[in-house]
Parts: structure tokens; sequence; C-alpha cells
């Protein structure tokens, strides 16, 4: 299957987002965010979606887990991924990590590229300490669905007391911050490849560069478990 024989299921995820979300919403009675947000599954669709590419590739479904996904770190004993692919011979393959935020994002962002860069430090250290050995390593991904809306597209007001931020972030919005973030993890290759996907509603969705589009991560994903086929 090509790329384009996913858009469809591209928006049905962000779709079954929106929906998850609002209906987590009303059943707290929570009028603020931290209903949805302490709910989970709003990214369901989007694990499912990259287990059903894992499975058109070839992938045996036994080998896909999305249910306590633990693998051992270094910095701490273990981390609860959302999708590992790990062959019978327990060789991993593909690990997966999806974020979301819609709405609180002065007191989010910084939390969520904290975990971003300390899970990848994490896994890549235990890598090369053996943690998982006798294979090559694994592929990495990152997706984060980011609201579209006047608080998150906005330029935000830099903290510059002593000394200036970079470049890049001077009249960077919220937006700009996630895009960058995704491009730096990609760059630094915390990720091998980590995708922005914005979202103002149930029926829209975009990526905010074509180096961090979803469609991109998921041609990245699918060269990785091909190439890798031979191991299941």
């Amino acid at each position: 299957m090509s790329i384009e024989d996913y858009k469809p299921e591209i928006a049905a995820a962000v779709r079954s987002f929106w929906e998850t979300k609002n209906t987590q919403l009303k059943a707290s009675g929570d009028s603020s965010n931290r209903g949805a947000v302490v709910g989970g599954k709003q990214l369901d669709a989007f694990i499912a979606l990259l287990k059903e590419v894992a499975m058109d590739q070839g992938v045996p479904e036994a080998c896909i887990h999305t249910d306590k996904a633990y693998i051992p770190g270094f910095y701490r004993a273990s981390k609860n991924w959302d999708l590992l692919i790990i062959t019978p011979s327990k060789k991993l393959i593909a690990v997966v990590e999806f974020k979301s935020q819609i709405g609180s994002y002065g007191n989010n962002f910084n939390n969520r590229a904290e975990e971003s860069i300390g899970s990848a430090v994490d896994l890549w250290t235990a890598f090369r300490e053996k943690q998982f050995p006798n294979q090559a390593a694994p592929w990495v991904g990152y997706l984060t669905l980011v609201g579209k809306e006047p608080s998150s597209t906005s330029p935000v007001r830099n903290n510059e007391p002593y000394f200036k931020v970079r470049p890049e972030f001077q009249q960077a919005s919220y937006l700009d911050r996630y895009r960058i973030l995704c491009q730096k993890l990609i760059l630094e290759r915390h990720y091998s490849m980590a995708a922005l996907v914005c979202t103002s509603g149930p029926d829209h969705y975009e990526s905010v560069s074509e180096d961090t589009s979803i469609e991109k991560l998921l041609l990245s994903y699918m060269g990785h478990l091909l190439s890798n086929i031979y191991e299941f």
C-alpha cells in the first residue's frame, strides 16, 4: 500500500482523537482540559494505524505490542512505550511514542520536550550498554498531535533575564516550538523520525512542515520494517 491509501485512516484517527477527548470531558464533568488529559486513550486510533501499517509490511501481529509495552532503560528500570515491534528471536525492531496537547500550552510544552528527550536518551544509552544485544539499532518514532488555535499560533514571549534565547525561538508560537522540537529530535538522532500533526477540530488536520509530516514518518517506518522483514 502507498501513503495515499492511509490518508483516510489518518483523518479517521484525528476524528477518533476528538470524539474520545470530548466523551471523556463530558463523562468527567470537568470543563477544563484535565478530564480528558487524565483519561488517556485519545491516540489509540493512531496506535492502531501504525500497527496496521506494520502488518501490511508483513510483520506478524504477535510481534506488535501495544499493551504493557515495557522495555528496560538505563537511567530507570523500564518504560512503557506505546508501540513495540519485537521479533520472535527478541530483537527490538521499532519503538514508538505518541503524545498530544490541546490547550494549556504554556504549562505543558516544556514537560513534553523534557519527556521526549529524556525517553530517547534513556533508550539509546541502554542500547549502547548492550541492553538489547546482537542487533542493529531499532527505529524510534515520535508522533505528537497539537491543537491549532490562537493560543498555539500566536508568538510567545521569551524569558531572557540573563541570556538571550536562540534566534529560532524569537517570535515563535507554541506550534513553532513543537516543530522546532521535532526537527531537532531528528537532527540529533534522538528519534529516527518525529511527526507533528496539528488539528483545529475533528474534520481538520495538517502538517506544520514537510520534514515533520505524518506521511514522512510513515514512509520512514515502512522502509525500516521492509528492510528488516527477514527477521520475522
